[in-house]
């Protein structure tokens, strides 16, 4: 009996060693790195050389997803405790060394017991935030108010030296200039993060190579002052409600995003060198038709969002001489669309053409119920532009003008891409979606409207070299919907 057991124990040793090759323990770490955090903790549990890599795995990334927490799983009320407990359990037996990546996404809080995770987060980032992390993301919702008071103490000595990503999201940040130096931070995120604008000072002065800043939701800011940051060429400011200016001494920013009021001062240095614009504001498309020309002439791609357009485009000499994509979006789909033309008129270099007619409580002048014939602008031939999308195309008189207008007058027109759906995704866009959208008896009738208006006034004047994509309501989707 024991030679027979000592046979088996010898066997299996010897399927142990032809599993598990001798390698260096710094190859099975590295080999263990690469995968995602769910499959390293499996082969942690089944192999020898993993289980020991796994004390100093270097990407460690925690969300309910991670942990498979759900309401299927666990109960509601007690998701996050589930949760906090899990992090605790792989942190206690981590040995803080060599971490890399520390991201932790937490979306499931229902009342205040949920906040269990926040008083446990301090002790969590005193394990992994030592000098050699580079990428720290923490989104730690809290229920009732609660918010997660960043320890900035964390980076007072060394321990921030090699970081190169910080994403915070929900969290009180209020560094001085005691933070240390961020010398290696190229990519700064805070979203619905309190800090003030001094405080975001002091670490803007201590991140000399960053190249994006990207504000979202920053309610405490009034006065947004950039230094002169080399690397820095991107920027992005979205929905900061007490901003009343930007001065950025950037001299290489070329990329800038800004959701915000028109009266919030802008002082970006030399504008001259931005290249993409994305801007979000009541008269977007006015603004950007009147001002843009002059005060960022060298842009390529333009992006503007109305969220109310009070007056048309008007038509002026200014160009844009270099843009190549242009992105507009309307909320109003009784806009005069035709009075887009002046941006094409604008835009000799232009190449794409993408325009979102967003759904508004005004209903549009469809063009069946008007007799009179389309109205036809002064012909300009735009000798570049490729490609032509519009998402929410309706029968509306002014958009079939403007689509006629860029059918006749587009002669290096390639692709023509009319979409009835509202820009959702259809069903066999997407192996996860069973179904389509759901559409309205009134927005599938629009559709159909929208589907005669292209074969009456569009179809017959698009060249036979231009592909007519029209895209419609799903007839499997929407077959039982009476129009």
């Amino acid at each position: 009996m024991t030679a027979s057991r000592d046979k088996r124990r010898a066997s299996s040793n010897q399927q142990d060693e032809i599993s598990e090759p001798s390698l260096p323990m710094d190859i099975w770490c590295h080999i263990h790195s690469l995968l995602p955090m769910r499959d390293a903790a499996r082969v942690a549990c089944v192999s020898q050389a993993f289980a020991h890599s796994w004390r100093c795995h270097p990407n460690l990334t925690f969300s309910e997803d991670t942990f498979g927490l759900d309401e299927n799983t666990c109960q509601e009320d007690k998701i996050m405790r589930c949760f906090t407990n899990k992090v605790d359990q792989i942190l206690k037996h981590h040995s803080g060394i060599g971490v890399k990546t520390f991201n932790l996404q937490v979306y499931s809080v229902y009342d205040e017991k949920d906040n269990c995770h926040l008083l446990r987060l301090d002790s969590w980032l005193q394990i992994v935030v030592k000098r050699g992390i580079e990428e720290l993301v923490l989104n730690p919702l809290g229920m009732m108010g609660a918010k997660y008071n960043f320890p900035c103490s964390l980076f007072s000595d060394d321990a921030g030296e090699l970081l190169q990503h910080l994403s915070l999201t929900v969290c009180e940040f209020h560094p001085t200039i005691k933070i240390g130096c961020l010398k290696s931070l190229t990519t700064l995120q805070l979203h619905i993060v309190h800090i003030e604008d001094g405080e975001l000072e002091c670490i803007l002065a201590s991140s000399f190579t960053l190249e994006k800043l990207d504000l979202m939701y920053c309610s405490e800011i009034i006065f947004l002052k950039i230094p002169c940051l080399q690397w820095l060429s991107c920027l992005e400011v979205s929905t900061c409600s007490k901003l009343k200016a930007i001065e950025s001494k950037a001299p290489n920013l070329s990329s800038f995003r800004f959701a915000g009021d028109l009266h919030v001062k802008l002082s970006l240095g030399k504008a001259l060198k931005i290249k993409e614009l994305y801007r979000q504001c009541k008269d977007a498309a006015y603004y950007a038709r009147t001002e843009l020309p002059s005060r960022m002439p060298n842009l390529e791609r333009l992006s503007i969002y109305s969220q109310t357009e009070a007056v048309n485009a008007p038509t002026l000499p200014s160009k844009f001489l270099h843009l190549k994509y242009l992105v507009i979006a309307l909320d109003r789909m009784d806009y005069d669309f035709l009075s887009l033309v002046s941006f094409f008129d604008a835009s000799p270099s232009l190449e794409t053409f993408t325009l979102d007619v967003i759904p508004g409580l005004r209903e549009p002048v469809s063009i069946f119920d008007d007799p009179s014939a389309p109205r036809m602008m002064t012909e300009h031939h735009q000798n570049k532009l490729k490609s032509v999308h519009i998402n929410n195309f309706s029968s509306a008189r002014t958009l079939v003008e403007l689509t006629c207008h860029i059918v006749v007058s587009t002669k290096s027109l390639e692709c023509l891409t009319l979409d009835t759906n509202k820009g959702w995704p259809k069903c066999s866009d997407d192996e996860e979606t069973d179904s389509c959208f759901l559409m309205s008896e009134a927005a599938l009738a629009e559709a159909e409207r929208a589907l005669s208006a292209v074969q009456t006034y569009i179809k017959p004047k698009v060249s036979s070299t231009v592909e007519l994509n029209v895209l419609e309501p799903c007839s499997q989707c929407h077959a039982d919907e009476e129009l």
